[in-house]
């Protein structure tokens, strides 16, 4: 995995730049990073969608792509989640909710001149963390029953989130279709290339967001985050069951699979504190020309 220490950034490439843009961003505000944590064995499958019914399940601008709508499902298990300050005794502190995998479901929005994501829904395997994700941050976090078995070494990798409470299912398998021979045992084994996405393509904008712009109870907040762009291999995906998504998203049904991609992940990722989105009319009474942010 990569590090995402809090050492300064040295690439000049377009794609290093959005994650430096995004670095300078979070550290605007005074206090951040409020967490930090491991992104390991992370899927991506994107679907186009429909954007007018995407539109209605999304309480934010969608951010179009030559006007077309996308739908990211990210597969995922997060590590080691503790706060940046505190040491060991934090990190003790939050080993209840500290591990556990994740189903993201998102949708990729904007919010003045800011691009991100908004979350449908995400179901993960800690019971306890799926009770603080709504209070907390505004997350759809549900439970769920996940089994991943993303041994990216073998180029085989496979998973399925059930939900718990309606035992809908998504199921799919994968392999990595970018090999290469390994350089420490040449002719023995062969490993996957990873390597940040191609400056500008779609995989690029579809997969390296630093903004969650989320709803709870009417309440609008966003989160930012930091890390390098995301080492990836594109990957060939079969959708074994999708009742998960078509049962919660009827449009899903007709929802098209344009890809996917996998990385190893990234180490302590940068997660900022929950803040406040506040409209336009009240920062005009106020006086102020800022983006509409601020903390809660």
């Amino acid at each position: 995995m990569v590090a995402a220490n809090l050492s300064e950034v040295s690439n000049v490439s377009a794609t290093i730049g959005l994650s430096l843009a995004a670095r300078r961003r979070l550290l605007s505000r005074r206090g951040e990073p409020l967490f930090l944590a491991d992104w390991e064995r992370v899927l991506m499958m994107h679907f186009e969608v429909d954007a007018d019914d995407l539109q209605r399940d999304v309480p934010f601008q969608l951010d179009l792509r030559e006007g077309r709508a996308f739908v990211s499902l990210v597969p995922f298990t997060m590590r080691r989640m503790r706060p940046r300050v505190g040491g060991r005794l934090t990190a003790w502190l939050f080993r209840p909710i500290a591990t556990h995998d994740f189903l993201n479901v998102r949708a990729h929005v904007r919010h003045g001149s800011e691009t991100g994501i908004h979350f449908l829904a995400e179901w993960l395997s800690n019971r306890f963390a799926a009770r603080l994700g709504p209070a907390t941050f505004g997350l759809p976090y549900r439970y769920g029953r996940i089994d991943y078995q993303h041994e990216w070494l073998g180029g085989d990798l496979r998973g399925c989130v059930t939900d718990a409470a309606s035992g809908a299912a998504l199921a799919y398998e994968a392999r990595l279709d970018q090999l290469r021979a390994d350089v420490l045992r040449p002719g023995t084994a062969r490993a996957p290339i990873f390597a940040p996405c191609e400056t500008g393509s779609l995989t690029e904008w579809l997969m390296e967001r630093y903004t969650a712009f989320n709803c709870a109870a009417g309440r609008r907040k966003f989160f930012r985050v930091w890390h390098p762009p995301w080492p990836q291999s594109p990957i060939e995906i079969t959708i074994l069951d999708d009742r998960l998504l078509t049962s919660t998203w009827p449009w899903f049904k007709d929802a098209r699979l344009i890809g996917a991609n996998y990385s190893p992940g990234l180490r302590d990722v940068w997660m900022g504190r929950p803040q406040r989105i506040i409209n336009a009319a009240l920062h005009r009474r106020r006086g102020t020309l800022s983006t509409f942010f601020e903390m809660p």
